[in-house]
């Protein structure tokens, strides 16, 4: 089975990570977070995956992943989910049921079973839903006792929604669904696509699914996934190749890239050092990510999911909680 990942998105609310690196590529654990999900998609029987891209594509090109084998479908401009998965459906010669997720969800989904599920109803398209606290920012899926779909309701006010269960964003679809996305223009299937097939008394269906399910779009969804990583490893820290840990020094529910350095007398806590980035003497970095060669002088502390971006610096002294830091050469400027 074929499954296409929908990847092409900007990932602005991770910004200044995202600047240079797009959000699939972002490490979790010191492996880009793609290759998290070609290996859960390979466990279930995935053969061969469409990466739908647009925003940084040329990122992407001459990688080799040891998973699955991985065709690239750079869409001409934004399509939106829906008008995505028809273009990267049609570079990548999908003609039986095949996969489709979102490029920016960690999850232990069973896909087997949802795809067991859509073949026993004959579906034309099944949901993979997941339970959240608060389903007002989400779109939420009501369903009869049989799964089938009664409705879409987008982002519910607080206490209004009708079910805790929301769109997952993975679904199994029939190639029958492709005709109903218009070629051409943006299409989402959130929207259109879905709503649409029920307007016609399609046969649309959605799975609950209790599995692990992370959003990582945001910077302290990031932390938390690099976080239940490193749980589910074992390890109370993951130090990369070339890493130096000075003595003195204290790293806790951390993850430290290739090269890192961390100074005498510096605190590094419950948080992610890309390749590179360096912590100087006496400095504290607490539930932040620091990018590519960043550094945090000697000194300075930062914590509140501060994101210090590619290169950027962090002066000798320095307070900062919450904060977004660039070097004077990226949009936005230092600050």
């Amino acid at each position: 089975m074929k499954a296409i990942v929908l990847a092409g998105g900007e990932g602005t609310r991770l910004r200044p990570l995202t600047w240079t690196t797009p959000k699939p590529l972002l490490p979790i654990v010191n492996r880009p977070f793609l290759e998290h999900q070609l290996s859960w998609l390979a466990g279930h029987g995935v053969t061969e995956v469409i990466l739908s891209l647009g925003y940084k594509s040329d990122a992407f090109a001459g990688r080799s992943f040891s998973d699955l084998p991985v065709q690239i479908a750079v869409e001409p401009e934004p399509l939106g989910t829906a008008g995505a998965i028809r273009f990267a459906a049609e570079a990548g010669d999908v003609t039986s049921r095949f996969l489709v997720c979102n490029g920016d969800v960690l999850t232990d989904l069973d896909v087997s079973a949802l795809v067991r599920f859509h073949a026993e109803r004959d579906a034309e398209a099944t949901i993979a839903l997941t339970q959240v606290d608060d389903p007002s920012a989400f779109g939420v899926v009501p369903t009869d006792e049989d799964g089938r779909v009664q409705r879409f309701v987008e982002k519910p006010p607080p206490g209004e929604a009708p079910t805790d269960w929301i769109n997952a964003g993975t679904y199994v679809l029939e190639p029958s669904v492709l005709e109903d996305i218009p070629a051409g223009r943006a299409v989402s299937i959130e929207r259109e696509t879905f709503p649409g097939l029920l307007a016609r008394n399609g046969r649309l269906f959605a799975l609950p699914s209790p599995a692990y399910w992370l959003d990582i779009g945001t910077p302290a969804k990031y932390l938390e996934a690099n976080a239940d990583r490193l749980v589910r490893s074992g390890g109370a820290s993951l130090v990369g190749p070339g890493a130096v840990v000075a003595a003195g020094a204290a790293v806790d529910g951390s993850v430290l890239g290739a090269g890192v350095v961390v100074e005498a007398g510096a605190k590094v806590l419950r948080s992610v050092l890309f390749e590179g980035a360096r912590v100087a003497a006496g400095a504290e970095v607490t539930d932040s990510v620091l990018a590519a060669g960043a550094v945090v002088q000697a000194g300075a502390a930062i914590s509140g999911v501060t994101i210090v971006g590619p290169g950027a610096v962090v002066p000798p002294g320095e307070r900062l909680a919450g904060a977004r830091v660039e070097a004077p050469d990226r949009p936005g400027g230092a600050r």
